[in-house]
């Protein structure tokens, strides 16, 4: 057993975490219909190079999460991880107000930068559940933050379709208000999760993504998973980096349309997510329900890379749903070949192997769509991006295909 706390401090835990995740994605779902129109307000430019330098804003906060990501999931580890959460969501707060306020580009790259500092606390986030449930049931825990997740996509971007209606900077304010009361939310209820007997000493040699990767490497048999992880995320962030764009350029929508699109996928995954995850898990294991999800995420993707009509793409936003089973599984399978006291190390190496991803997608997912829908561009093709995350997907397929399956460490 993995349980440290009295049952209803489990249970506040997992409320407190799941209510986080489901917050910060209504902030972030938010701000994403507006993004595209607040960078062209900035910079005066049109929608091509607006997402060239979306592009380059995605990859500012990538790097600031792969290079924190570990010193987050240590801190956790050492000091517990109720401080470096509940720190995490007031700096958020302070971060979205900056952004709406930006008077210049310079000042949202600051914004993005200090976003992916405050955002490395997903790390601990998730090793706050793995300290309080067992291995077994922790597919079932994880896909609740995927639903989570899912669930706050769908009020998030149809806020911030409307709120867009009120100028580029409205949902941002909006945003800030959510993260501080999440904050408030945090420093009343949240209890410790990590008992000082199960917390380790801190290693300056684990604090960086490499040395990361080394403990846990002799640790367990993680790497082909991380392996996994990284090209599902690759795949997976062609929604949040380029979906504005696409939309755009493919239907011609608004941000109200926009909104509306991601909200009704969130909506679907989180549908899946509660319903379908722990039945599935259940059913076929991890490693297959991974397989199954993975194969529809790549039809889906190529569904998009070829759909002209803007009412098909909810059609295959609702079969896409089934892609939402992947995440709990991968990350459930890696949680089980760690040991109790590096499920924050683990989990704060997944964040850094998901921002080094979301270092590498902005450019091979956002400048193949800027050349493509470009004015020098041979043909006009804003599914481009899509087809990159199809072939994302199938590497992890061919890795997953050749992971077995092992019980917990």
């Amino acid at each position: 057993m993995t349980t440290v706390l009295s049952l209803p401090d489990n249970r506040t835990a997992i409320r407190f975490v799941v209510a986080t995740i489901f917050i910060d994605a209504i902030g972030f779902g938010i701000v994403l219909p507006v993004v595209p129109a607040l960078v062209m307000t900035l910079e005066h430019g049109t929608l091509a190079q607006a997402t060239r330098t979306g592009g380059w804003l995605a990859m500012v906060y990538a790097l600031m999460q792969f290079l924190l990501g570990p010193l987050a999931g240590g801190l956790g580890d050492r000091f517990g991880r109720r401080p470096v959460l509940v720190g995490a969501l007031g700096g958020f707060a302070i971060d979205y107000l900056l952004m709406g306020f930006s008077p210049s580009i310079g000042w949202l790259f600051v914004g993005r930068a200090l976003a992916g500092v405050f955002g490395a606390s997903y790390g601990p986030a998730m090793a706050a559940l793995a300290d309080v449930t067992t291995p077994d049931d922790r597919a079932k825990t994880f896909g609740l933050i995927s639903a989570a997740f899912g669930i706050g996509f769908v009020v998030g971007p149809a806020i911030g379709g409307l709120l867009g209606t009120l100028g580029p900077r409205a949902p941002f304010y909006a945003a800030a208000a959510l993260a501080a009361c999440n904050f408030t939310y945090g420093l009343l209820r949240f209890p410790e999760t990590l008992p000082k007997e199960k917390r380790r000493a801190l290693d300056a040699g684990r604090l960086n993504p490499l040395g990361a990767l080394l403990a846990i490497r002799r640790a367990g048999r993680v790497l082909p998973l991380l392996a996994i992880y990284f090209f599902w995320q690759v795949a997976t962030l062609v929604y949040p980096v380029t979906w504005a764009y696409y939309a755009i350029a493919s239907f011609g929508w608004s941000s109200a349309m926009i909104g509306a699109s991601l909200a009704w996928s969130g909506m679907v995954m989180a549908a899946v997510q509660v319903l379908l995850v722990g039945r599935i898990v259940a059913r076929l294991g991890e490693r297959r329900t991974a397989l199954l999800g993975m194969a529809a995420a790549t039809l889906g993707f190529l569904g998009y890379a070829f759909v002209r009509d803007g009412t098909l793409v909810f059609v295959l936003l609702t079969f896409n749903g089934l892609q939402s089973i992947v995440q709990p599984a991968v990350t459930a399978m890696m949680s089980r070949r760690v040991a109790e006291n590096q499920q924050g190390e683990l989990q704060g190496l997944n964040g850094s192997v998901a921002a080094l991803a979301a270092i590498l997608a902005p450019l091979v997912l956002t400048q193949p769509l800027a050349y493509f829908t470009g004015p020098h561009a041979p043909v006009y093709f804003p599914g481009a991006a899509f087809l990159i995350s199809a072939a994302a997907t199938c590497a992890g397929l061919l890795v997953l295909l050749s992971t077995p399956h092992v019980k917990a460490a």
